[in-house]
């Protein structure tokens, strides 16, 4: 049902602005810890770690590593294929990083705070392909979740909506059972 009222899934999240300010300097900044890169690299990094569903536009791109060049966040290094800029961070721009990556934390429980799951293929230190992973069963939950949506108008009833309430909630608490026993609290 849910294909055939709706264009494909795919299209509603190249055509929704899911990418909060700011967001892609991180990630630039992130990817050029890792490695010098052009900015071509970095264009398909971004779309590889987020299995496709987002690839940042060179108009952006561009002309941001021109701008964390002009103010010492990044600098040039030598390439030896002729025309090909690739960028490596400063101290400077360490810094900068280092700042943005306290801003992921909610300060009173010391937890990341993670981007839209769209964008959960670029979750900070997982590698690349388990992101991708991560990213494609968020991506069939939440188009699990709109499409039980638009049958629950259809066909509301109490049972139905306590059903996915016990679903939603037997999840959440499995989840939070893992992340308590990966950070040791819950062994």
């Amino acid at each position: 049902m849910f294909d055939e009222c709706f264009p494909p899934f795919r299209y509603w999240l190249r055509h929704v602005a899911a990418v909060p300010k700011g967001f892609l300097r991180s990630q630039v900044l992130e990817l050029l810890s890792e490695k010098p890169m052009s900015g071509s690299e970095i264009i398909s990094e971004i779309e590889m770690r987020t299995g496709g569903l987002w690839r940042p536009s060179p108009g952006s791109v561009y002309p941001l590593l021109a701008w964390l060049q002009d103010n010492g966040y990044i600098r040039e290094v030598s390439s030896e294929e002729a025309g090909v800029r690739r960028y490596t961070l400063t101290d400077r721009g360490k810094q900068l990083l280092e700042e943005q990556r306290k801003m992921l934390h909610f300060p009173p429980m010391g937890r990341k705070l993670f981007a839209l799951p769209m964008i959960s293929g670029l979750w900070l230190r997982i590698p690349p392909e388990k992101a991708i992973e991560i990213q494609k069963s968020l991506m069939q939950l939440l188009k699990a979740l709109l499409s039980l949506g638009l049958t629950l108008e259809e066909r509301f009833n109490e049972q139905a909506l306590r059903e996915v309430l016990d679903a939603l909630n037997e999840v959440t608490k499995r989840l939070e059972e893992i992340e308590k026993r990966l950070r040791g609290e819950g062994a």
